[in-house]
């Protein structure tokens, strides 16, 4: 199952490592434009947020790699909520070429953090459907195993 949403990105010879591959730190950048990006996308824009006396915080992150990226290259970033429960909500982020060839695989663990109490909210995916105004952007998804 392909993500329902995803950015482009073109990778950037300043972003290569010594091998002449897109540096492993690069792929956390770029999952961290497509988790904004999608946020966005659901009607969450810094001021949505900063009215509401909420930010997102990223709690964990596996990468997976699974193929190089060099300079030149593009390369879709998915980003997807695979689940959570409680204060935690999961999220799965796919990299593949335009033509669908995985690259990396990020599964991370987000948080709302509520900026007054520096607190997580209880129910971080209630607080996501009732302030989006694109929730279907949100959709859950079932998380698939890593192949």
């Amino acid at each position: 199952m392909g993500n329902p949403f995803s950015v482009r990105i073109q990778v950037r010879g300043y972003e290569l490592d010594r091998q002449g591959h897109l540096n492993q730190a690069v792929y956390m950048q770029y999952a961290e434009h497509a988790r904004w990006q999608f946020l966005q996308a659901a009607g969450f824009t810094p001021d949505v947020l900063g009215e509401a006396g909420i930010g997102p915080v990223l709690l964990k992150a596996t990468v997976r790699f699974q193929r190089e990226l060099r300079a030149g290259d593009e390369v879709d970033v998915g980003c997807t909520i695979s689940g959570g429960q409680g204060k935690l909500v999961e999220l799965m982020q796919r990299f593949h070429t335009p033509d669908g060839i995985p690259v990396a695989r990020i599964d991370s663990v987000i948080g709302l953090l509520d900026l007054t109490t520096r607190r997580l909210l209880p129910d971080p995916r209630a607080t996501l459907h009732e302030l989006a105004t694109r929730p279907d952007v949100l959709s859950v998804s079932t998380p698939e195993r890593a192949g």
